[in-house]
């Protein structure tokens, strides 16, 4: 996912993706913690792309509030 992609979402769909990600991360992270997780990089993507949701969130709250 790219953040052109995101920009076109809407906040509410943003914001499902970004609770999704959480989901996700959290499930990573305790197959990691039982030994089940082989590949470790989706970890660091799905990271990467809650932050990116974050911020276009940001940038979209900051661009109502001008």
């Amino acid at each position: 996912m790219n953040a052109k992609e995101l920009r076109d979402k809407t906040p509410d769909q943003l914001r499902d993706q970004l609770t999704a990600l959480k989901k996700e991360a959290f499930n990573l992270r305790f197959q990691q913690a039982t030994g089940q997780l082989e590949g470790t990089a989706r970890m660091r993507g799905v990271r990467r792309d809650a932050a990116r949701v974050l911020t276009i969130l940001n940038q979209k709250a900051a661009d109502v509030a001008k």
